[in-house]
């Protein structure tokens, strides 16, 4: 087992590395930007290092001085938590020049898989079911007119590096197409750095679902069920539940087997997810892999018991994974809100701060965050400010046991998304399961 792991990463997610590592008896160092000196990551690791300015390009995505900070703190692994370096081979690839594990997948693992059209290729030859489009990057706006039609409308472009919710246009007819297709080339090249975009089917009112895998370096890998995390806006996760609630058992079983057949095609370590969409008649489609711990993870720990974390970071060590197949079992039902430091209407950033906070508490409450009262919520970062995950024995009792923890929930001093889950949590379609990645579209809250 490793003696010190650096956390290349900050706010909750950082906070969560550290409490595993802690439970494993392992040393951590925490790097921060001049910004956050005062974050709770900081106060709470063992060492810390200031890496640069409050800029996340001259800090969290400065590879030179993290890697620096983890030779100067003897650190012999670096855990990138999710967002800023956790998907980036060439990160990783220094890591490993340098002497020191990355925690998370191979960098070639990383590129196949983190490039869409290289990704529905792998997927495709371990059997993995994919939405009707093409294998290869489309070149012209003719060839993407001719591919459209022979696939139906409506189709959509993706950019093959994309990622987040960018990089994507949905088509409704021929006419429309030509534009569409320029505009999303221009804009994978300028923010991935590659034009390259593809086409397939758009499913109108699918679920999102994702299942959860860990690989270790033996061969071994196991899924841990699924995650629906349909209740979006603009592609962005909101809230999401372990287990999706219309799934039949037949289904969650084809899942699981094409997330791992495609792990074992790309011969993947660590922790990562499959994700699909689900459509209403109950068939599903490859969409992408994130190669990476993903921030809905708890939820999927609250269900099986398994510490995705600690997981990770035992099989950066060489160890084998501690559960087998058989030994997964879903428990219960369990939810996620993301708390934003945003206008709950308008979506909008919030920064400031918090002078008053109070967490909710009882059985079945668990917080994920790295606020506290006094705290300043920077403008530099994610908006993310914590996750609210509640467990019960049955999804009506999940839901009431959120609605409870989100009146509890206090925080003074600005504005968060707390409202808006309260009103998801009151309605009616909600409640009854009724949900698709259109929800907050078609919905009056």
């Amino acid at each position: 087992m490793f003696h010190k792991i650096l956390i290349a990463n900050r706010g909750e997610i950082a906070l969560r590395i550290i409490r595993a590592c802690k439970e494993l008896g392992i040393k951590t160092v925490a790097v921060h930007s001049d910004a956050d000196h005062e974050a709770l990551h900081v106060k709470l690791a063992d060492e810390s290092v200031c890496i640069g300015p409050a800029s996340s390009t001259d800090s969290y995505l400065n590879m030179r001085a993290i890697i620096a900070a983890a030779e100067v703190t003897d650190a012999e692994a670096i855990h990138p938590g999710y967002g800023f370096l956790s998907e980036n081979a060439e990160f990783a690839e220094i890591c490993t020049k340098c002497g020191i594990k990355f925690i998370g997948p191979s960098p070639e693992a990383m590129r196949q898989m983190g490039d869409k059209i290289s990704a529905r290729q792998t997927v495709t030859a371990a059997g993995v079911p994919i939405l009707p489009g093409t294998t290869d990057s489309v070149e012209s706006p003719d060839e993407a007119v001719r591919i459209a039609n022979e696939i139906g409308f409506p189709v959509i472009i993706k950019a093959s590096a994309g990622g987040g919710g960018r990089g994507m246009k949905v088509v409704h007819s021929p006419a429309s197409l030509p534009n569409a297709f320029a505009m999303t080339r221009k804009e994978a090249e300028a923010g991935f750095g590659v034009p390259d975009v593809y086409i397939e089917k758009f499913c109108e009112r699918p679920r999102h679902v994702e299942i959860q895998i860990l690989a270790d370096e033996q061969g071994n890998v196991v899924h841990l069920g699924e995650r629906d995390c349909s209740i979006q806006r603009r592609h962005q996760k909101l809230i999401e539940e372990a287990p999706c609630p219309v799934i039949s058992e037949d289904v969650r079983k084809k899942m699981g087997e094409c997330a791992v057949a495609a792990a074992k095609e790309v011969g993947y370590t660590s922790a990562g997810t499959i994700e699909y969409l689900l459509d209403e008649d109950g068939s599903f489609y490859f969409m992408e892999m994130n190669t990476r711990v993903q921030v809905e993870h708890p939820v999927t720990e609250m269900v099986t018991g398994v510490d995705i974390v600690k997981e990770q970071i035992r099989v950066a060590a060489g160890l084998p994974l501690q559960c087998k197949q058989e030994d997964i079992t879903i428990q219960g039902h369990s939810i996620e809100c993301r708390i934003n430091a945003e206008d709950p209407v308008k979506f909008t950033p919030f920064p400031g701060k918090i002078d008053g906070y109070h967490t909710p508490g009882g059985l079945g409450v668990r917080i994920d965050s790295a606020v506290y009262d006094q705290y300043t919520v920077l403008p530099y970062y994610d908006s993310m400010i914590a996750k609210l995950i509640v467990h019960a024995d049955t999804r009506e009792e999940a839901i009431r046991r959120m609605a409870r923890a989100l009146d509890e929930y206090i925080i003074d001093g600005i504005k968060t998304t707390i409202p808006f889950h309260q009103k998801v949590m009151e309605n009616r379609e909600f409640c009854e399961g009724e949900i698709d990645t259109n929800f907050l579209e078609r919905v009056t809250l």
